[in-house]
């Protein structure tokens, strides 16, 4: 969540800050948010990474609050693979987000090891590290006085972090929990002012996979996030995967937003998927919604079983 932080004496620096919460009104998020994120749960949690046992790309393009200017726009591409003959996994993300005048480019790698806890159970522990680039555009922001010499540059902040998480899953079950970033960092810091503070967040989530009939599988899902100075947000999510081909879904983010989801499985090495959120506050005046389109690419194993993974 974008937060203003420091007193702030000058109308221009008034002026500015509320250029930023207009833009993304004061509920603006900070870590990136994902409709499908059970596609992409290496983002959030980096035990996840080669848990699929197979190379898997990943590419996800959300437009988030279509319509509203300086709205949200998120690009992500991920790469993941199990480490041949060991219990490690690899993983290493780009991420790219803008929102207003601000844009961040990420770059993370995950390194997990799993360790068999059951004859059916494994418990991967996680690590995160990534790179961040922040960068706040001031030509883009309407200034009370243009001469003065604090919106002459264009502003650029660099911040590393680490994370981990742990991950414990079976054939039908999962379940993690996950610090992405460990350190809470500064954007735009020029001892004068402070436009954003990137804050702690903790997530949770959980998942399980019933069989209906043989044609059929449900699997409803939950995520959690908890970070300071944000309310509790809580994602419900429930999948359907009709013939191993077609998954059909609904979803409700708390408080926030109702959701529509559909993937296809094109072949066995490609999957393609489409999200759409409509916002349940007030702020569906003023937008039409958000779209989040992603495509998946796996490597299969000549002894890899060709029906796809739930999760």
């Amino acid at each position: 969540m974008l937060r203003l932080r420091s007193m702030i004496k000058k109308n221009t620096y008034r002026y500015l800050i509320l250029n930023v919460i207009l833009n993304v009104f004061c509920y603006g998020q900070q870590d990136s948010q994902y409709t499908q994120y059970l596609y992409n749960t290496s983002q959030i949690n980096p035990a996840y990474a080669g848990s699929r046992e197979t190379i898997s790309a990943f590419l996800l393009h959300r437009n988030q609050w279509l319509g509203l200017d300086g709205a949200p726009k998120t690009n992500n591409f991920s790469l993941s693979s199990p480490l041949r003959n060991s219990n490690f996994g690899l993983g290493l993300s780009f991420t790219n987000d803008h929102i207003g005048p601000t844009s961040e480019n990420e770059i993370a790698f995950d390194v997990s090891y799993f360790i068999p806890i059951a004859e059916n159970y494994k418990l991967a522990v996680g690590i995160k590290t990534t790179a961040n680039l922040f960068h706040l555009d001031v030509n883009k922001l309407t200034i009370y006085d243009p001469t003065d010499p604090q919106f002459q540059a264009i502003s650029t902040e660099f911040s590393p972090n680490i994370g981990a998480g742990l991950y414990l899953s079976s054939e039908k079950n999962y379940i993690g929990i996950s610090i992405p970033n460990f350190f809470e960092t500064y954007r735009y810091n020029d001892n004068t002012i402070t436009i954003a503070k990137e804050k702690m967040h903790f997530y949770l989530i959980a998942g399980h996979v019933f069989q209906m009939n043989q044609n059929l599988q449900f699997k409803p899902a939950i995520l959690t996030k908890v970070v300071e100075g944000a309310p509790l947000q809580t994602d419900l999510t429930a999948n359907f995967l009709f013939f191993e081909t077609l998954t059909l879904g609904a979803a409700y983010r708390w408080n926030s937003a109702l959701s529509g989801l559909v993937g296809f499985q094109i072949s066995d090495s490609w999957f393609i998927g489409y999200g759409y959120d409509r916002e349940t506050t007030r702020l569906q005046r003023y937008n039409s919604g958000s779209h989040e389109l992603f495509l998946r690419f796996e490597v299969l194993k000549k002894t890899k079983i060709t029906a796809p993974r739930f999760f």
